[in-house]
């Protein structure tokens, strides 16, 4: 619950002071995707929009504080007028600013350093891509409501694949985490964010930049 709370007034708070100031024009949202397609139903081969519903009973506490966040700014942005857009990334990755370790270039660490994949599917899109999407978002007159930033959908083992391609040598996992059948994948709808001019950096190319700027940071020696 707490969790929960502080999502929710961190971001209030950020809009509440745009609210304030007129020189502020748009302010432009970082939900997540998982805001959008979890509901807590086993996913499906279907394509996913900036329209579909998420299902609090059913989310996980970062996937709920991300879905209320994403809900309270909407209420508020309509009752202050502010002018609001939501980006909804999937898993960011490639080059790392930063010096310590986020989780998303952690999953891809992982995969490098342990024995087995995760039993579970996500959406990959390249950090590069996300931040364009910020600045045609805040810069296009007509850009409105919600943005899906996914490149793909992939099942962790495809990840392993993509990672064998490019790095032959790597000893990467060979066997699930579990022994059920695979989650299945679903396709994320690339329509909407067409309208901004962005042709996603494809997963492979994400996840080399990602693994080279690992060993760039001393987190990976290869």
């Amino acid at each position: 619950a707490e969790l929960l709370d502080l999502a929710m007034k961190e971001t209030l708070n950020v809009l509440n002071s745009c609210a304030n100031f007129s020189s502020i024009k748009r302010v432009v949202l970082t939900s997540s995707i998982a805001a959008i397609t979890y509901n807590g139903k086993p996913q499906t081969p279907d394509v996913v929009d900036e329209s579909c519903c998420r299902g609090l009973k059913m989310c996980l506490w970062h996937v709920a504080a991300k879905t209320m966040a994403e809900d309270a700014s909407w209420r508020f942005s309509k009752e202050k007028g502010v002018d609001m857009i939501a980006t909804n990334p999937g898993m960011v990755i490639g080059l790392l600013l930063q010096p310590k370790l986020n989780n998303s270039a952690a999953t891809v660490l992982s995969l490098i350093k342990l024995q087995t994949f995760p039993n579970a599917t996500f959406g990959w899109v390249n950090v590069k891509d996300v931040a364009n999407a910020h600045i045609q978002a805040y810069g296009i007159p007509s850009a409105s409501g919600r943005y899906c930033l996914v490149e793909r959908v992939v099942h962790y083992s495809e990840v392993v694949k993509f990672l064998h391609q490019l790095y032959p040598s790597f000893q990467l996992p060979k066997k699930c985490a579990d022994d059920k059948p695979y989650v299945p994948t679903y396709q994320v709808s690339k329509e909407k964010v067409r309208s901004f001019g962005i042709e996603f950096i494809p997963l492979d190319m994400s996840l080399k930049e990602t693994v080279e700027s690992l060993k760039e940071k001393g987190f990976v020696d290869f």
